[in-house]
């Protein structure tokens, strides 16, 4: 059996998730203050919600959410604030799952990586610097240009193997 390390990204001990959802959106505020941007409030609330756990949160899952505060929300409300909060780098989809997952933005200038544990549906967002040179040289000997990079690992956290 697995000992459950303290402090892995899928560890939820002591994890105070009201502050992980204010830092977000007060830096998504920042962000769009600087760039000239508008975060309305359709925007704001599909980035809260999409920040509620670090499960990855599926578009009509949304718009459910939002229809059921708000009343009629039409599929491509939910969609635009989406492609806003992608665009302002925000948010990442998770392609795999065709859902979405808030940016920690710890990736720097590199491309995230993404752990996902098929057993809790967690996931973490991890740098790799290592990883971005490797791809970067090997596509150059390869006379390649990088134009989009989605790196997404499968697997067991640590939480979920140690439980089974």
């Amino acid at each position: 059996m697995i000992d459950a390390p303290q402090n892995s990204v899928f560890d939820a001990r002591g994890h105070d998730h009201g502050a992980c959802i204010h830092d977000a959106l007060a830096r998504a505020e920042t962000l769009c203050q600087q760039h000239g941007l508008r975060l309305t409030a359709i925007r704001r609330r599909v980035l809260e919600l999409i920040w509620e756990n670090h499960r990855p949160t599926k578009a009509y899952d949304l718009l459910n959410t939002i229809n059921a505060e708000r009343g009629n929300a039409a599929p491509p409300t939910v969609y635009r604030a989406l492609d806003f909060l992608l665009d302002a780098g925000l948010i990442h989809k998770i392609e795999s799952l065709n859902a979405f997952i808030g940016c920690d933005a710890g990736h720097g200038d590199g491309h995230p990586k993404f752990l996902i544990c098929r057993a809790c549906e967690r996931v973490a967002e991890i740098p790799s610097p290592a990883v971005d040179n490797a791809l970067a040289r090997e596509a150059k000997r390869a006379g390649f240009t990088i134009d989009h990079e989605t790196i997404e690992i499968g697997g067991t956290c640590a939480a979920c193997a140690h439980r089974g």
